[in-house]
């Protein structure tokens, strides 16, 4: 098959998978094409069966906010004629389901069509989406998809309680892994033997946005390692960096102990190296970096919210806490590294359930048969 895929693809959950996914494709034999306004960043330059298309918005005076969904449905209509293609994949319901559905009908009228089908990941859903501005229009593009997907039961269920979307069938999909990359075996422990010292390694990857309270994060650290000779790895950057640094500080965290790395495309080398890994968010329909963290056998604690209560198994897989609850989270840190024979029995189930549940070949496989289902 030829498959559009369109996302955002700048760092963060949902253009990792999108991308994972259309590389995961074209290895199967299908012909991918990215259709947004940059090269996604975990797309590397070239590859077989891949292809990027570039959404050029024109920077006109007459506007002050340039159409970004107006180019974006251009790009697409032109995209499907001149490749051929038989399915528009979007990632986000607003704007990209939105464009979506005006190439469809620009297509409609030259008597071509295409198959929409609209992957929700969270935020679309349940913050802008919700938001009074865009309701209507997100309720309109998603139940104007041919099929709508879901990373979670939770964002399942949110959707249809804020929505209705009476129209549109919502099936669930969740995010994945490649089991060969996120191999704890498979990579050599050089995190562990430049920073930890003999001390256990404690991890957070995000883009540091409010809703992952990364203050929360050092907070849970300034505990733990009262406790256990312990480090801390801060992977991803964003506007709450500079203030999770500031409260490090405040606390006495010296800087051996807390280390910030910046965004790092390739986390699996460094996931193999941690002893927990910490997503204190207080809003999250998946939790794909916790998802990477337990296949490299990392058990994961985070706030028992949305989707997160899917991915991580209380108690066997890594443990979950009620929202701000830093001092349940220091305690359950502190209970699953001061026992090793507890926490390889959680790294092992950590390992075996994302490998039953989400690897690539099972969730890329759903996708093939939802492109091949004709509109119900």
């Amino acid at each position: 098959m030829k498959i559009g895929i369109t996302c955002y693809p700048t760092y963060g959950g949902s253009g990792v998978v999108a991308t994972e996914l259309g590389i995961a494709l074209a290895d199967k034999g299908h012909e991918v094409h990215f259709i947004t306004y940059q090269q996604p960043f975990r797309l590397p330059m070239f590859l077989p069966r891949v292809f990027f298309h570039e959404v050029d918005v024109g920077r006109y005076p007459l506007f002050e906010y340039p159409p970004y969904d107006l180019a974006l449905a251009v790009r697409m209509h032109e995209v499907v004629i001149n490749e051929g293609l038989d399915v528009l994949h979007v990632h986000y319901a607003i704007p990209h389901a939105t464009s979506a559905w005006i190439a469809k009908e620009m297509l409609r009228d030259q008597g071509r069509d295409i198959k929409v089908i609209t992957t929700l990941h969270g935020t679309d859903i349940t913050i802008v989406g919700q938001d009074r501005s865009f309701h209507a229009i997100t309720k309109f593009s998603i139940e104007r998809s041919d099929q709508v997907t879901a990373v979670s039961s939770f964002l399942k269920d949110e959707t249809v309680r804020a929505f209705g979307c009476a129209a549109a069938r919502v099936d669930v999909i969740g995010n994945f892994v490649d089991p060969t990359v996120y191999d704890r075996s498979a990579h050599p422990p050089l995190l562990r033997e430049q920073l930890a010292k003999g001390r256990k390694i404690l991890m957070h990857i995000s883009n540091f946005r409010p809703v992952k309270r990364v203050l929360d994060v050092v907070h849970i650290f300034d505990r733990v390692r009262k406790e256990i000779p312990s480090v801390l790895v801060m992977v991803g950057d964003g506007p709450d960096r500079q203030s999770a640094e500031e409260e490090a500080r405040a606390l006495g965290i010296e800087h051996d102990e807390i280390h910030f790395l910046g965004k790092i495309d390739a986390v699996a080398p460094l996931l193999a190296s941690a002893d927990l890994f910490l997503l204190p968010t207080d809003r999250e329909s998946f939790g794909l970096s916790a998802l990477e963290a337990l296949a490299c056998g990392v058990p994961s604690l985070a706030y028992d919210v949305g989707g997160i209560v899917e991915v991580i198994k209380h108690g066997v897989t890594g443990a979950l806490c009620p929202v701000g609850d830093i001092d349940g989270m220091a305690a359950a840190a502190v209970a699953i590294l001061s026992d090793d024979a507890r926490w390889h029995t959680m790294s092992a189930a950590a390992t075996a359930d994302t490998r039953a549940r989400y690897a690539k070949d099972q969730v890329v496989a759903q996708y093939e048969q939802l492109y091949s289902k004709g509109r119900e």
